[in-house]
């Protein structure tokens, strides 16, 4: 044994749960709430309340003898959404499609000017900007929005979708580098500069 090299700290055992009506019970109390507006805002409340309560279900459902990891239960009950969510990915990229073409065809100017110059700004994104997200392979917009709007940590978002931790981290990366693409394309394109007059 190599005497320059430090004694690894010995690892905690992680915190198991049993899946009983208590630990459910607790998880809803502390999680609904934050689901709903993650859901919400990807298939309208509507459909965010159907969602939420089907990911309850199923968890309950699958409740007997499930012991899992303290720490990753949220994240199991993310990834439990993620997948019901996928039935709806037709209706999503529908409505993500229709925000586009509603922004694009504003043509409301005198309320424009009435508002600060970054609420322009961002109006003026807005229908882009779902037309990008529709846009996006539906894992890598799965892993951004779950980063964006969940707030999960990598770790936690390779737990919801059950897949490596690297391959969350590549998929954001690839997301958010498309995005920024499109975005400096968009600004490029609108740029009055480029005007030689």
């Amino acid at each position: 044994m190599r005497s320059d090299v430090a004694p690894m700290a010995p690892t905690r055992p992680p915190v198991r749960v049993a899946l009983d009506e208590g630990s459910l019970l607790t998880l809803y109390e502390s999680t609904a709430a934050r689901l709903h507006r993650y859901v919400a805002r990807r298939v309208g409340a509507d459909t965010a309340q159907d969602v939420v309560s089907e990911a309850f279900l199923a968890l309950w459902e699958q409740r007997a003898g499930q012991v899992v990891e303290q720490d990753t239960l949220r994240a199991w009950l993310y990834g439990v959404a993620t997948n019901l969510l996928r039935r709806h990915v037709r209706s999503e990229d529908r409505k993500l499609r229709a925000w586009s073409r509603e922004h694009a065809a504003r043509t409301d100017v005198a309320d424009v000017g009435d508002r600060a110059g970054d609420a322009a700004d961002a109006e003026a994104l807005a229908g882009p900007l779902t037309r990008w997200l529709a846009d996006l392979r539906r894992e890598e917009r799965d892993v951004l929005l779950l980063t964006a709007w969940a707030d999960l940590a990598p770790g936690e978002i390779a737990v919801a979708l059950d897949v490596p931790v690297a391959t969350v981290r590549t998929r954001l990366h690839r997301a958010r580098a498309r995005l920024r693409t499109r975005l400096a394309d968009h600004l490029t394109d609108s740029d009055p500069g480029d005007d030689d007059a």
